[in-house]
């Protein structure tokens, strides 16, 4: 039987009562955060508090916060300087929900369902949509995935580039009673930030410069079916508001309009990182991740799972017209010692390759594959050293090497995004396009504004 982390219990399969965490949602400790149980924990600026903060505004032993039997949680006030505040009053001593939030210095806490197990059986099937695994991990991914399709709950994807976070976000749609309405998928990170708003509320005639006409947003072209809302971690701070707004009431109110008009949309969400780390350094609000990680799950990468590149290159082959037998033999074993940086998306795209190069192949057998072999000198070995030359143009030379196969290494794992390529690099993305057109990887009068 499997062991699926997920994030909230109003989940398919919860049972019994949940266990809790006091976390800080906000201030200079934010994400920090300790078990609640019977027995008490302190909170404080103390390191022996059981939950120390650097706030300076928190007193030293500042609280102390207990779950009781019937389900509530007592907090009790230890005198201290500033006070406690729930729903702005001081409190002493006070029994409250699940759920409360407490202001302490400049810090918020709240009272919440801590990350636990769900133990589930491992899927029965091989394939959840168009994402395909015979591993084990896999087949616990589409076992949640089921689940969550069958209901309406807010799912959080994440995982590294490649991994089939939006196949995965199309088939929870597709096994969904959604499947008959549209999906629409919304890649923040690939937007200009200035239209990020506009694109997923819409706008009204006139509404900003270059308006000329009203436009519907993501949430009103998913009306009725699913929206994907991917590299939600690069969407701005400053818009955070609004969508938690528009999660929470399913109503959107477009960018220069009045009136709030209501949408009936399930969504999806996915991004690289884990988020709740965003949420550590202040680049995501805590309530918006709250309210989309209701179910979370993590898409393992290939080269955990290479067990599933054999059924992976079998579909791929079928779906290609090929012949999906005999998958195996030496090309198999130089296919399983790739390290697959660029996961599923790259192993799809040395498929099409190996097809493309090989004309009238009809089996894998037939195919030939073209890709770095593991411990190939040209690969890995360190390059000549132009002793011929002096120092200075020895180091340029050197240099303009490896900005050349750094980015176009870069580029094939982010098939060609250059928006993605420039969050992967932590380079600004003018400053990457530049070093792309110097070594002539991507056309020199592109547009900048292009993705």
């Amino acid at each position: 039987m499997a062991t699926i982390a997920l994030e909230h219990p109003d989940h398919p399969g919860h049972r019994g009562r949940v266990r809790c965490q006091l976390i800080v949602v906000d201030g200079p400790d934010m994400g920090r955060a300790v078990p609640l149980g019977p027995t008490a924990v302190t909170v404080g600026s103390d390191r022996a508090c059981t939950l120390p903060l650097g706030d300076t505004g928190v007193s030293r032993q500042h609280l102390r916060v207990r779950a009781e039997p019937d389900g509530q949680f007592l907090v009790e006030d230890l005198g201290s300087t500033n006070g406690t505040l729930y729903e702005g009053a001081k409190l002493s001593a006070l029994q409250v929900p699940a759920g409360a939030t407490l202001r302490i210095g400049r810090s918020t806490l709240r009272i919440q369902p801590e990350p636990h197990e769900l133990q589930i059986e491992p899927s029965r099937s091989q394939r959840f949509g168009e994402l395909f695994g015979a591993s084990l991990v896999m087949r616990e991914v589409f076992a949640v995935l089921e689940l969550a399709a069958a209901s309406e709950v807010t799912v959080l994807l994440e995982g590294e580039t490649g991994t089939g976070k939006e196949l995965a976000a199309r088939a929870i749609h597709e096994a969904s009673a959604r499947r008959r309405g549209p999906f629409v998928a919304v890649d923040c990170g690939a937007l200009p930030a200035n239209l990020v708003e506009s694109e997923l509320l819409g706008h009204v005639r006139g509404a900003f410069t270059g308006a000329l006409q009203a436009r519907r947003g993501a949430f009103a072209r998913a009306d009725g079916g699913t929206l994907f809302l991917d590299e939600l971690d690069a969407l701005p701070l400053d818009l955070q508001p609004r969508l938690l707004r528009a999660l929470e009431m399913r109503t959107v109110r477009p960018v220069g309009g009045d009136a709030e008009q209501p949408v009936d949309v399930r969504v999806v969400a996915a991004a690289q990182r884990d988020l709740a780390a965003a949420v550590a350094g202040g680049a995501l609000r805590p309530d918006l991740y709250y309210r989309l990680s209701v179910v979370r799950v993590s898409l393992p990468p290939l080269r955990a799972r290479r067990e599933d590149i054999a059924p992976i290159v079998r579909a791929l082959l079928q779906l290609r017209g090929l012949s999906p037998e005999h998958i195996e033999g030496p090309a198999l074993a130089r296919l399983a010692a790739q390290a697959w940086p660029g996961n599923v998306r790259e192993l799809r795209n040395a498929v099409d390759r190996a097809i493309a190069l090989s004309p009238g192949a009809r089996s894998f057998a037939e195919l030939r594959w073209h890709m770095p072999v593991p411990g190939d000198r040209s690969e890995t070995s360190e390059p000549e050293l132009a002793l011929d030359q002096p120092y200075a143009a020895a180091k340029q030379a050197l240099l303009h090497s490896f900005e050349r196969r750094y980015l176009r290494a870069l580029m094939d794992r982010v098939d060609g995004n250059i928006s993605a390529a420039s969050r992967a690099a932590e380079l600004d993305r003018k400053h990457l396009r530049t070093l792309l057109r110097k070594h002539g990887l991507v056309p020199g009068d592109e547009d900048d504004g292009s993705a």
